[in-house]
């Protein structure tokens, strides 16, 4: 026998066996190339590279394994938190590594073609990743058999080709990225040893290939979120293996095919969201279904009885079909039922009673439909449950008590049918109920008190009952209610006062009954609130003026027995019908309703502020006459005989002993005095020789007087008014009043020989003018006049010609006014503009002046503080509230 070393092919394979081992990576290599995927990755917010450390052998690295001579063959650091991007050039220089597994990590870039150096993998996992770009060529790879890239943000066209080399491909997972469409791909049928295919939500589109039929080992077929048409193949009835197939959200059509009924070992089938047809009979045989999922179909017949006796069946979906005929009685009766959703079909007959058998049933939804019969009493046992819809349907009797205050339900909803009875106090209980709809039913008896104890509701929807009895004030207490509609019911009693306290309201309906009483100011105070019905009740006593504070996109008082008037702010056009039906109503605005009695509920700190501003006016305007009088006799005697005012006769008239001459007054109106202005003159600070202030009214005579009151300064200026009775008699009155708001008048002025043109009183709306001044200076704090208004402009005309952007109005507010006080400032700056308009006609009465201050109710107000001696117009902060005492 020959030696084996003289064999010349035995000589020549150790030749290239020693050749090759000289270009492999040693073992020192490898400690390398994991090292430089750990820097690769040194941003991970993970440990498990703790071990990962040069004087460590690779083998005992975590997530690392190697073969008996020390290579590294698998690299599993799945779920690991990992971050950056993965060296594949360096990583595919290991000769043995036969697993790659990095799904469920954070790693993102672009997979480089590096990757097809990797020829020894068998275990591939990209999946769950933030990567980017196309998926490289795979062909090298023809020893894989487990390849997961779903969910890995790929995108562009899939090389489908690269599986032609991967006839040993167990698992498939490519789903959930954005490729580009194709077809479903040829060489997918060739992987006969296939049993996982995940190609759900990856842009494959036309038909399955009856194709799909040689994947025998098919255990798991998921091709959901595509765009796959036309019918569900018949040769999918022969993959017996099957265990789940997903199909949902295609374009489906057809019906089930013929033979799937051999599929006896599925599990779990979901066809939902597509356009297929038929009757259920196929499905009758599936007795291994757990979940059965197709709803949003156009299915048909009845629902078999055999589905009654699938015994592992928990989930079972077939809203929005066209099926008919009762449920089975037995449904749900043998596992631990999870769900039934067989919502908008034509279904009829009664509801399973013992779907919830085993306590742990979490949904029951058979709205829309024909059900009839009662709510078997089981279910107001089942405290797992979550929620419980059985609307629009036919069914009657009392709702079992124990449904009301099941501790985990978030939705009670089992409007429109024929229900009767009460809805009981175990309400209380109901921790978890979010939404509460049982209108259009023959609920009767009173609302219970213990509802307060369901704090989580959001909505309440009860209208279209026979309930009676009072609102419970206890329902003030629910926070977190937005929707409260009790209309068309036999409610009695007032409204409660405390749902003013419900700050989350945006909708109240509760129209059509028999509530009495006054309309509770408090909901005046809800911030949110949208929508107001209180139409066709008993209500009595005026509208609460707080209602002019909400923004409503409907408000009906109609058909009540409210008196009073409609708040001005509410006579709009928007609001046209919503006081019908109540002819003890009154407006100054609506015509189909007679007009208010000059009567106003005038607050009194509102009525203290504006004694002041009327007590103010009226010493200023009176002590412009002393002005002229004096003004005009100095005139006079510095002439010489020449004209002036002692030419002209001028009447006297002091009330108090004077330490002023006429002639202090007269030389003091021009221009640097002045410090407001009004609708019929200036006004002017004096200040006399013994220290003291007076406020000085100059009264105009005509357009004339105006201009030259903007134009004069340095030089006294005074225009003539003829003395009237009307003028005399209010002076009278002034002089004679002593009250705490009203300031002294010292002395009037008056010609009797000049040309007062005058013939009109001072009217409430210059006395509007002159308020909406003030208010502006107090808002804004400045004076009248100001030399950044511009020539010849006053505050009026700077205020107006800012109000355009809310940037601009804001900008206006005085600068010591705090930031969290500026949205009050504003209101009461905006109600300042609609006293100073232009025509007197358009600016509102004082007593609507006096409403929108009340509604507005600032929480500071800049005052006018009026003193003895004269106004004092320096700025301090007053506090004011209705039970403040200025």
């Amino acid at each position: 026998m020959k030696s084996a070393n003289s064999h010349p092919q035995f000589l020549s394979s150790l030749f290239l066996l020693c050749f090759l081992s000289r270009f492999l990576p040693t073992k020192s290599d490898q400690l390398q190339i994991l090292l430089h995927l750990k820097s690769a990755l040194n941003n991970s917010k993970t440990n498990v590279f703790d071990s990962w450390i040069p004087d460590e052998s690779p083998c005992n690295f975590t997530g690392i394994a190697c073969n008996g001579n020390g290579f590294v063959t698998e690299i599993e650091l799945s779920n690991s938190y990992l971050s950056g991007n993965v060296p594949f050039s360096s990583v595919c220089q290991l000769p043995f590594l036969e697993k790659l597994s990095l799904g469920s990590n954070s790693l993102s870039g672009v997979v480089s073609d590096d990757l097809k150096i990797c020829v020894k993998l068998q275990y591939l996992d990209l999946g769950n990743n933030d990567f980017s770009g196309p998926v490289p060529d795979l062909s090298p790879l023809a020893e894989l058999k487990f390849l997961y890239l779903n969910n890995s943000g790929f995108s562009g066209p899939f090389p489908w080709y690269s599986l032609s080399n991967m006839t040993g491909l167990v698992a498939f997972s490519v789903g959930d990225n954005p490729f580009e469409l194709s077809p479903f791909p040829e060489q997918i049928l060739a992987l006969l040893r296939l049993n996982w295919l995940y190609m759900s939500n990856c842009s494959i589109a036309g038909r399955i290939p009856p194709g799909i039929g040689n994947l025998t080992e098919l255990v798991n077929l998921e091709l959901s979120q595509n765009y796959i048409s036309g019918p569900i193949p018949q040769e999918i009835s022969k993959l017996s293996k099957l265990w789940q197939i997903e199909l949902y959200s295609n374009n489906l059509t057809g019906k089930f095919p013929v033979g799937f009924r051999n599929l006896t070992n599925l599990q779990r089938f979901d066809a939902s969201t597509n356009h297929l047809q038929g009757d259920l009979s196929e499905i009758s045989f599936l007795t291994q279904l757990t979940t059965l999922q197709l709803f949003e179909n156009q299915l048909t017949g009845e629902i078999p009885p055999e589905i009654g006796e699938f015994k592992q069946l928990v989930n079972l979906s077939l809203y929005t079909n066209q099926l008919t005929g009762p449920l089975p009685q037995k449904l749900g009766s043998w596992a631990d039922f999870d769900f039934i959703d067989v919502s908008s079909n034509s279904l009829t007959g009664p509801i399973p009673p013992d779907m919830c058998k085993n306590g742990k049933m979490h949904e029951l939804l058979v709205l829309q439909n024909n059900l009839t019969g009662k709510i078997p009493e089981s279910y107001g046992n089942c405290t797992s449950l979550r929620r419980f819809r059985v609307s629009e349907n036919s069914l009657s009797g009392t709702i079992p008590a124990g449904i009301w205050g099941l501790p985990n339900l978030n939705i009670i909803d089992i409007a429109m049918n024929q229900f009767e009875g009460p809805i009981t106090s175990d309400i209380g209980n109901a921790e978890s109920l979010w939404q509460l709809f049982a209108s259009n039913n023959h609920l009767s008896g009173e609302l219970p008190a213990e509802i307060s104890g369901a704090a989580s509701l959001n909505s309440i929807d009860l209208g279209y009952n026979k309930l009676s009895g009072q609102i419970p004030s206890t329902v003030g207490e629910l926070k977190q209610l937005g929707s409260l509609k009790l209309q068309d019911n036999t409610l009695s009693g007032s409204i409660p006062n405390s749902l003013g306290s419900c700050t989350s309201l945006t909708d109240l309906n509760i129209a059509q009954n028999s509530l009495s009483s006054q309309i509770p100011p408090s909901l005046g105070s809800l911030p949110t609130l949208n929508y107001l019905n209180l139409s066709n009740n008993e209500l009595s006593g005026q509208i609460p003026l707080s209602l002019s504070k909400l923004t409503l996109s409907l408000l009906d008082l109609s058909n009540n027995r409210l008196t009073g008037p409609i708040p001005d702010s509410l006579s709009i056009e928007a609001y046209n019908g919503s006081f019908a039906g109540n002819p003890g109503l009154c407006s100054q605005s609506v015509n189909s309703f007679r007009r208010c009695s000059p009567k106003s509920g005038i607050s009194s700190e509102l009525k203290t502020m504006i004694g002041f501003f009327v007590a103010g006016s009226a010493l200023l305007l009176l002590s412009g006459a002393c002005y002229c009088y004096t003004h005009m006799k100095k005139s006079r005697d510095e002439d010489g005989g020449a004209y002036s005012l002692k030419e002209e006769s001028w009447d006297f008239k002091s009330f108090h002993v004077l330490t002023f001459t006429e002639d202090e007054i007269l030389d003091s109106i021009k221009q640097e005095n002045l410090i407001g202005k009004g609708g019929s003159g200036s006004i002017y600070r004096v200040l006399l020789n013994n220290g003291e202030e007076l406020a000085v009214k100059h009264i105009w005579n005509s357009a004339e007087d105006l201009r030259s009151s903007h134009s004069r300064s340095s030089t006294p200026i005074l225009a003539k008014r003829r003395a009237t009775k009307e003028l005399d008699a209010e002076v009278e009155t002034l002089s004679s009043i002593r009250h705490v708001n009203v300031v002294k008048l010292y002395c009037s002025i008056t010609s009797k020989d000049s040309k007062y043109a005058y013939t009109n009183k001072v009217n409430e709306k210059s006395d509007v003018y002159s308020f909406g001044v003030v208010l502006m200076e107090l808002v804004t704090g400045k004076r009248p006049i100001e030399p950044e208004f511009g020539e010849n402009k006053d505050i009026v005309h700077w205020v107006c010609s800012k109000v355009k952007t809310r940037e601009s109005v804001l900008s206006l507010v005085d600068a010591c006014i705090a930031d969290c006080f500026k949205e009050d400032a504003v209101k009461v700056l905006r109600i300042a503009t609609l006293c100073t308009v232009r025509l007197p006609m358009q600016r509102p009465t004082m007593r609507t002046v006096v409403q929108m201050l009340e509604e507005a109710q600032p929480c500071k107000l800049l005052g006018v503080i009026v003193s003895k001696d004269g106004v004092d117009f320096g700025k301090k902060e007053v506090s004011l509230s209705y039970n403040d005492k200025v």
